[in-house]
């Protein structure tokens, strides 16, 4: 019965999101998102036909990864209206969702796309310091959760290449591929996803994107038609910010008027900015904390003077360094503020997902169609784990999940034990999954 259940679950979800392919196409897509899940090995094609049950299935499947047809972009569309259908409770209001680069290590510098990046976590004598990778631009939404950390599901992604670097568009030694930077990728991936769901949206995203090329085309949108996509980001160090120059003009002023007010102190001395402080609770980096902060309307000139952000100093319970942030929406609260920036971590754990229980740096593809499509189908297949889990505990509670008699502190699932759950009915979900590609086949016949 639980089989029959999550199939019914999993099958929905996947076929909800797999709207633009074919017919032939849906058959393909959903039986590599299911082997994918269901592989406890490598996570390649193989292996995860071999988990199905289904190694006859390797030809057609290789073809679809390599000939299919595909239209990522409209893929990419139905998995953010499948999150927002499914999850459609809003953060203080917005579509929230998280943008970072990642790299992906690949070894052999004959796999399309791969440029060389020094590794700056390679603080061991014994690890290189300069790596071969590819490095993806991922943007996913972040979901509230009650005195939980959020969840993180991600939606798109984008490789980015060195401008020296740059691949063939179809390998061999034709048109390479127009450079973009991951500045533009992110904004591209952000207005994609705005423009597929309705209503308001806000990014958030680290300092090292806290940059014009960044800030102003979300906030600021020139082409008429582009959605507006508030912002929520670190304030840079050197960031220069100014008080909203008078509304009107003082008696016997010459000149033109000011745009610009007077400037404010540096983040770095972001307790000098006028207002008082104020205290209050929220839950940050795994459990509720003490939080001291003050908030100024001002002017940013990475923003420009066309818009007022709000600017955030705050002391985190725990930490000895102050916070240092800004956001394009002014009506939230500094409080309100942190505890959005904060919650971006959690993209960090879903990459770690990605790479350690669904196999993102086991991808055995060479060219450039089966490496694109494999990473949008691992993306696909944390996403639906995630929606399957929240529709698990509205109907079942907590009881479906393991709890760990050594570790009585666990208070929600993971993905492991998702992917448990999966595979301890790997077997029933394999012939229902036969099953119902055959019923597919005489349908069309």
């Amino acid at each position: 019965m639980q089989a029959n259940r999550l199939w019914s679950l999993w099958q929905v979800l996947l076929l909800a999101c797999a709207c633009s392919f074919t017919r032939p196409g849906q058959k393909r897509f959903v039986e590599w998102v299911t082997g994918i899940v269901l592989n406890v090995e490598e996570h390649t094609i193989t292996q995860s036909l071999i988990a199905l049950g289904c190694p006859d299935d390797w030809a057609a499947l290789e073809s679809f990864a390599e000939y299919g047809a595909w239209d990522l972009p409209a893929l990419q569309a139905d998995l953010a209206r499948l999150v927002a259908r499914e999850q459609p409770a809003r953060w203080y209001g917005y579509h929230v969702s998280a943008g970072d680069d990642t790299k992906v290590h690949r070894n052999s510098p004959g796999v399309w796309g791969t440029c060389t990046f020094h590794e700056y976590t390679a603080r061991c004598p014994n690890r290189a310091s300069t790596v071969r990778a590819h490095n993806w631009v991922v943007l996913g939404r972040l979901l509230p959760q009650q005195d939980q950390p959020a969840c993180f599901l991600p939606l798109a992604g984008d490789l980015y290449f060195r401008k020296s670097q740059l691949p063939a568009a179809q390998g061999g030694d034709g048109a390479k591929v127009p450079f973009r930077t991951k500045c533009q990728l992110l904004v591209q991936l952000a207005g994609q996803q705005a423009q597929a769901v309705p209503g308001k949206h806000l990014t958030v995203f680290d300092g090292a994107y806290a940059v014009r090329t960044v800030v102003r085309p979300l906030a600021r949108p020139e082409e008429p038609g582009q959605p507006v996509i508030e912002v929520v980001t670190r304030l840079r160090h050197d960031a220069r910010l100014f008080a909203v120059a008078p509304a009107e003009r003082s008696k016997g002023q010459r000149g033109p008027t000011p745009r610009w007010g007077r400037p404010l102190p540096p983040p770095r001395q972001g307790g000098r900015w006028p207002g008082g402080w104020q205290t209050g609770e929220a839950f940050l980096y795994g459990r509720r904390r003490q939080v001291r902060w003050k908030e100024v309307i001002c002017l940013w000139w990475v923003m420009g003077w066309q818009k007022p952000v709000k600017a955030v100093v705050a002391e985190v319970e725990g930490y000895q360094e102050r916070f240092t942030l800004v956001s394009s929406a002014t009506e939230l609260t500094g409080l309100q503020i942190v505890e959005l920036f904060c919650a971006r971590f959690r993209q960090e754990d879903g990459f770690r997902d990605l790479k350690q229980r669904l196999g993102w740096e086991e991808c055995r593809a060479w060219t450039r169609l089966p490496i694109e499509r494999t990473t949008q189908v691992l993306l696909t297949a944390l996403t639906l784990l995630r929606l399957v889990q929240f529709r698990l505990q509205a109907e079942q509670g907590d009881g479906w999940w393991f709890h760990p008699p050594w570790n009585k502190g666990k208070s929600r699932p993971s993905v492991l034990d998702l992917g448990r759950l999966f595979r301890a009915h790997g077997r029933e979900i394999g012939q229902l999954l036969s099953a119902w590609l055959a019923d597919t086949d005489k349908a069309a016949g």
